[in-house]
């Protein structure tokens, strides 16, 4: 606990050498803790998962250890306790008000796992590789499940469900999305790592590619698509070397080319040509007529008129015999207007003061490109899936927060450099102290001096 402690920088009165090594356990630990929180993400076959225990465990020993709330990251925690405090008005809508409350605590103790991934990427940069690692090889291990499933290997079965894959999850329509931000990772990872870790990066970008395809989800074909179209988007754009542009197109048709051959191959067996033939239509059987899923929107929205506080949460499934499938509908029917506005809000900052970050040069621009692409895809999916307790979602949102947080420390550092000799000046000091503002791009280009890789940040 103490060694926590001197990470976050409380144990002061320890002597320097003492203090030093004890920050470098504290931090050893603590990455070590976050990376397996992250891990564990990938493996929610049964609840309460071991991520949901460990992190409970992570968050306590984190506030015991003097966790504070940036102001960076006030905001977020604001939005979301407002969302959740509409949920808990709204359990009192219906008679049995503990079966809400219980879904509203879950709800909200995924929202803390938002705001601790933003506060711990604060702290330390470096974490964003930590995270993205972590994930990825999670993404591969119950990607690897559930194509193993997929083929009827004896003992394998738990890993799909209605002839789709779903790895350790407990539904294929959580398990696709799931791949996607690390399908992007490993994309960035081959065209701009060592080309020593290419061939292990391949491999594992096929496992997740096959998985996402034999996960046989509408919404995260279209989530990938989308994602995957803004971020090479944003790759080519940010890039200034017209040789590396030419080397991110080249490498996109070829990709392209490469999917377009596996999907022809992949194809020609029946049961998967059958499902795909199934699944590509735009509306299924269950979409449409007087009781389909859109129809159902409609009469949430309608419903939402007559209850402002809301009908109670998982109440809708109950009314109309099935979900919500669509986020808008259910913040209006779990958490009422007060939640539905709060989650309108959260979802809008987060897209607009991110947005103005996709086009600046920063050390963590490549997670954060990833993370706002995905992000802004499962804000898109969220008309036609519920996404409001899928634990990645809210770990995207972190990474975002996070991101935006470093942004504001970059910022104020930078202040702290260049405006030193207008408070000079303004004390009155002789010409001797005095030293020219450092124009943008030298400034940049001399915080980059001596960085040996993405992950070097300088404290502010």
């Amino acid at each position: 606990m103490q060694a926590i402690a001197a990470h976050h920088g409380y144990a002061t009165a320890l002597p320097g050498r003492g203090r030093s090594r004890d920050a470098q356990v504290a931090r050893f630990v603590a990455n070590a803790m976050i990376a397996l929180a992250v891990f564990l993400g990938g493996f929610v076959i049964f609840e309460p998962a071991p991520y949901e225990v460990f992190l409970a465990a992570l968050l306590g020993v984190w506030v015991l250890c003097g966790m504070r709330i940036p102001r960076e990251v006030a905001p977020l925690l604001f939005l979301f306790t407002l969302f959740n405090f509409g949920g808990i008005i709204s359990s009192f809508m219906i008679e049995d008000y503990k079966r809400g409350l219980i879904y509203i605590a879950v709800s909200y103790f995924l929202a803390l796992t938002s705001v601790f991934f933003a506060i711990v990427i604060r702290e330390d940069m470096g974490r964003l590789r930590l995270i993205f690692c972590a994930y990825t090889v999670a993404a591969v291990i119950t990607s690897a499940l559930g194509i193993i499933g997929y083929f009827n290997v004896p003992g394998f079965e738990v890993f799909t469900r209605y002839n789709r894959a779903m790895g350790a999850f407990q539904d294929p329509n959580v398990f696709a999305p799931f791949l996607v931000a690390p399908i992007l990772y490993l994309v960035y990872g081959l065209l701009n790592r060592s080309a020593t870790m290419m061939p292990l990066r391949a491999g594992a970008l096929v496992i997740l590619l096959l998985g996402l395809f034999l996960g046989f989800s509408r919404a995260a074909w279209g989530l990938s698509v989308i994602t995957g179209a803004l971020f090479y988007l944003l790759l080519i754009i940010n890039e200034q070397r017209a040789r590396v542009r030419l080397k991110y197109i080249v490498a996109g048709v070829l990709g392209v080319l490469a999917i377009v051959m596996l999907l022809l191959v992949a194809l020609q067996f029946d049961e998967v040509s059958r499902l795909v033939t199934e699944r590509v239509k735009v509306v299924q059987d269950y979409d449409g007529g007087r009781e389909g899923r859109f129809a159902r929107h409609l009469m949430g929205y309608l419903l939402a008129l007559e209850r402002p506080l809301g009908i109670g949460p998982l109440e809708f499934g109950y009314i109309f015999t099935e979900d919500t499938h669509n986020n808008f509908v259910k913040a209006l029917m779990d958490y009422g207007w007060i939640g539905f506005f709060s989650w309108i809000t959260l979802n809008l900052w987060t897209l607009i003061a991110g947005f103005k970050l996709l086009f600046r040069q920063r050390p963590w621009l490549p997670y954060f490109q990833i993370a706002y692409v995905v992000f802004l895809g499962h804000f898109l999916i969220g008309n036609v899936i519920d996404t409001d307790h899928w634990r990645h979602f809210y770990l995207l949102v972190g990474i975002v927060w996070g991101c935006m947080a470093l942004e504001t420390r970059w910022q104020k550092s930078r202040r702290g450099t260049i405006d030193a000799p207008a408070a000079a000046l303004s004390d009155g000091s002789n010409d001797s102290h005095r030293r020219p503002a450092m124009p943008q791009a030298a400034a940049r280009r001399s915080t980059a001096k001596g960085r040996s890789s993405l992950l070097e940040i300088p404290s502010p």
